[in-house]
């Protein structure tokens, strides 16, 4: 089952959340910063050790003092007019964030809108990616959440799950 939802994606009670992480997993702005200030110091000393992550990739930690059981950091592209294959890179960012997270047991998961804060993905073409890859994946999760900062971009992912044929 696929739920858009609007929340703090580090209030919800899921297997796994997903981080829009920054290639040094290290903190940064938006989801990352508030994920990294709700899990605690111990997340950044976990990610110390993870020696970064590359675009398109995906690094699995506990998630410390967060209700969900691990997160798994995920570095989306930066947009660059859909030329530089950010296509491909957030595709693979969300392949690969459902591919580990049933690989470590994962039945419930939440992902944030990856690379539509400050790297600039157009929110309605990366919601179309998001749904699309999830969509293959719905079968083998008991929930896979999008969760979203705000109504406007709720109604994107409500828009985009209407033209996909998947509401």
């Amino acid at each position: 089952m696929i739920e858009i939802i609007k929340a703090d994606i580090t209030d919800l009670h899921v297997d796994a959340i997903v981080n829009a992480a920054n290639s040094s997993l290290l903190g940064g702005g938006g989801v990352d910063g508030a994920i990294h200030a709700a899990a605690g110091p111990a997340l950044l000393e976990a990610c110390r050790l993870l020696g970064g992550c590359s675009e398109g990739n995906v690094k699995m930690t506990a998630a410390f003092n967060l209700p969900a059981k691990m997160i798994l950091h995920t570095v989306g592209p930066r947009w660059q007019g859909g030329q530089a294959g950010e296509k491909k890179i957030l595709t693979s960012c969300y392949e690969k964030c459902l591919q580990m997270g049933l690989a470590e047991g994962a039945t419930t998961i939440a992902f944030p809108a990856i690379s539509t804060g400050v790297y600039g993905y157009p929110k309605r073409q990366a919601a179309e990616i998001a749904l699309q890859v999830i969509s293959r994946y719905q079968h083998r999760y008991k929930s896979i959440f999008c969760c979203c900062y705000s109504d406007s971009d709720v109604w994107i992912y409500k828009k985009v799950m209407e033209s996909l044929g998947l509401s």
